[in-house]
């Protein structure tokens, strides 16, 4: 099979950039083989800075890859293979969907996979509809030192884990769906699927989310507004403790999560299932809501 025609829906975050940048230049030292970007539709949020601001410039450094700049999501999903859904904002995620699901690509969509669990449900029974295969993750997932950490077998099962990271927030992402979706991806990456209950506790400057796993187990994950922005995790076993510093591998975590998209969009076979991503979506909403009324909520 040659390389996929990969269609790109949203040009508003670096994202775009660099997952063009690792499919498209042979010369780059963590190429990433399999499909090429091929077209894109520069679609963005007029009522969002963080979009609206860089969709000229980001358009312009990937057309620099031989990208097609379209007009219309429709012809992206027509003319391509495979597509990544890039836009920045998670509030228009589903309504990007309802137009290139029926074209059956498999679909890629980068975080947040969207804003409400009303939202994950409705993407979930329109790819079950069409039969259209979907993913979503964040890039940290396939953290080289996590991945590693994970592999080790020494140390008995895991027992629980206590992550952190930046965790800016911003008004039209409400609360942890911005940022702090990084941490807690990392957080299900270790323990899996099955929280019952989370409670946050949170103030200007620091956010801590503590949650129970049906299991017993107790996960953690800490947010920074102040001080540093470092990446990374304390996996906790049964006979000892491994520490997991993201950004301490040389070949980049987009690289690894693009290698793990090619293999969904060739096989159709999600490496994160939509329905821990469906889970994950509502931890989200409940740490949210337990930040505002300082109450544990039921997962």
């Amino acid at each position: 099979m040659g390389n996929l025609k990969i269609g790109m829906i949203g040009l508003d975050t670096s994202h775009a950039v660099a997952f063009t940048k690792l499919l498209n230049d042979p010369n780059n030292r963590f190429h990433v083989t399999g499909g090429k970007v091929m077209m894109a539709c520069p679609v963005g949020s007029f009522d969002f800075a963080l979009s609206y601001s860089r969709i000229d410039g980001i358009t312009k450094e990937v057309e620099q890859y031989g990208v097609q700049i379209v007009r219309t999501i429709e012809e992206v999903a027509e003319q391509c293979d495979a597509i990544l859904v890039e836009s920045v904002d998670g509030r228009v995620h589903l309504e990007q969907l309802q137009k290139m699901i029926m074209f059956n690509k498999p679909i890629f969509i980068d975080k947040p996979f969207c804003l409400r669990s009303s939202d994950a449900a409705e993407m979930v029974k329109l790819s079950e509809k069409y039969n259209t295969p979907i993913m979503s993750t964040s890039a940290l997932r396939f953290a080289e030192d996590l991945s590693q950490a994970l592999s080790k077998q020494d140390k008995g099962k895991i027992i629980g884990a206590d992550c952190f990271g930046p965790m800016e927030i911003v008004e039209t992402q409400p609360g942890y769906f911005w940022y702090g979706i990084h941490t807690i991806e990392m957080l299900y990456t270790i323990l899996g699927c099955g929280a019952k209950n989370v409670r946050t506790v949170s103030n200007q400057d620091y956010d801590l989310i503590i949650s129970q796993w049906e299991d017993g187990r107790i996960g953690t994950a800490r947010g920074n507004r102040k001080g540093n922005n470092n990446f990374g995790a304390i996996i906790h076993y049964e006979t000892g403790n491994e520490y997991v510093v993201i950004d301490s591998s040389s070949k980049p975590y987009y690289a690894s999560l693009l290698e793990q998209i090619i293999l969904f969009f060739r096989e159709g076979k999600q490496s994160v299932p939509v329905s821990e991503t469906q889970e994950i979506i509502r931890f989200i909403e409940a740490a949210n809501d337990s930040k505002v009324n300082g109450k544990q909520i039921r997962i």
